[in-house]
């Protein structure tokens, strides 16, 4: 399932912090790095995968 994950994460970054911790803090913090570069949203959404 975390394979499914990283790959919607490439994606569509907040799509997979969404699908791993629902609308929380790190689902907006996504969002944000995600607006402000396409790569660091990728980055921060892998992380947040992989942590769990």
């Amino acid at each position: 399932m975390d394979l499914i994950r990283i790959i919607i994460a490439i994606l569509l970054p907040p799509l997979g912090v969404f699908l791993q911790v629902g609308f929380g803090l790190q689902f907006w913090i996504n969002i944000l790095l995600t607006l402000l570069g396409y790569i660091p949203g990728i980055i921060h959404a892998i992380w947040i995968i992989a942590r769990r």
